[in-house]
């Protein structure tokens, strides 16, 4: 769905044009509070950094926006500048932070969904990307994306896969494009680490991955690719992402449509088990 229709019962992501203009703002704003709490207490940022038990360069990275800080920053430095919760307030604001504002839906989603499937015909789903292979994915980014932007866009892709430790285990499911598992993004070695960790976590019990052949005659959903959600309540949820834009879609019938194309493509694609053999192979090939 890249046309821009926004469908009854649909959720619209907000739109980024600049690369780290979404995630940043809500850094500068808890910045900027933490840097007057301090400056109210009469301490300096390495003073303020040593209570914390982090150095100065982390605090000042903090308050100029520069830096996503963890729960137990921001929980220390409510408690050490006596802010009575207006640190700690926006700790869930800030954490959804670390993700490109047109994905926030969708991560608050996936880390509830007790159901997830996924069809990838661009890249190596984030949720199965080594750190190599996804800082090699955001270092291609055109326009170029600042270091600083690259580090946390490879720091959430990674943060997302707690998924796997989480319990109940959710049921996950891919199918990628075989063509995505054979162009070797940053470089063979870096494919190689990749293709292995797909492999690993195919024999998780509670992981399906299914590769769609390149000689497959028929093809469900030339579209391109989607995710689709289950949540705790039994909502079902489809999400399409096109660069910086994206679609939540939450009424039915477009969400059928969605779940029959998923449906088919599993048909179509190679079973879970010829799916290693494949991945496999390719290992073995390299």
């Amino acid at each position: 769905m890249s046309d821009g229709r926004v469908c009854a019962g649909e959720v619209r992501a907000p739109v980024t044009t600049t690369h780290g203009e979404g995630e940043t703002g809500i850094l500068r704003c808890f910045g900027q509070m933490l840097r007057l709490l301090r400056t109210s207490r009469g301490l300096t940022r390495a003073e303020l950094g040593a209570r914390l038990s982090y150095g100065e360069d982390m605090v000042t990275s903090v308050e100029l926006g520069r830096r996503i800080p963890k729960p137990e920053f921001i929980e220390r430095a409510d408690a050490v500048l006596e802010a009575g919760g207006l640190l700690t307030v926006m700790k869930e604001e800030v954490a959804r932070a670390r993700y490109p504002a047109f994905f926030r839906d969708a991560a608050k989603l996936e880390a509830e969904a007790v159901e997830l499937h996924v069809y990838a015909s661009k890249a190596v789903p984030g949720l199965l990307q080594t750190e190599e292979y996804a800082r090699a994915v955001c270092e291609m980014w055109l326009p170029l994306m600042d270091a600083e932007i690259v580090n946390q866009r490879v720091g959430s892709r990674l943060a997302r896969q707690v998924i796997y430790d989480r319990q109940p285990l959710p049921t996950i499911s891919f199918v990628i494009e075989e063509h995505v598992l054979r162009r070797p993004l940053g470089g063979w070695s870096v494919m190689r680490g990749q293709l292995e960790e797909v492999l690993l976590r195919a024999q998780h019990r509670n992981v399906v991955v299914q590769i769609m052949p390149v000689g497959c005659v028929e093809h469900a959903a030339l579209d391109g690719p989607f995710t689709l959600y289950e949540t705790q309540k039994g909502q079902r949820l489809a999400y399409v992402e096109a660069r910086n834009d994206s679609h939540l879609f939450t009424e039915r019938t477009s969400v059928r449509e969605y779940e029959e194309q998923y449906g088919i493509l599993r048909a179509q694609a190679l079973t879970p088990r010829e799916s290693l053999g494949l991945l496999e192979k390719m290992l073995g090939e390299l």
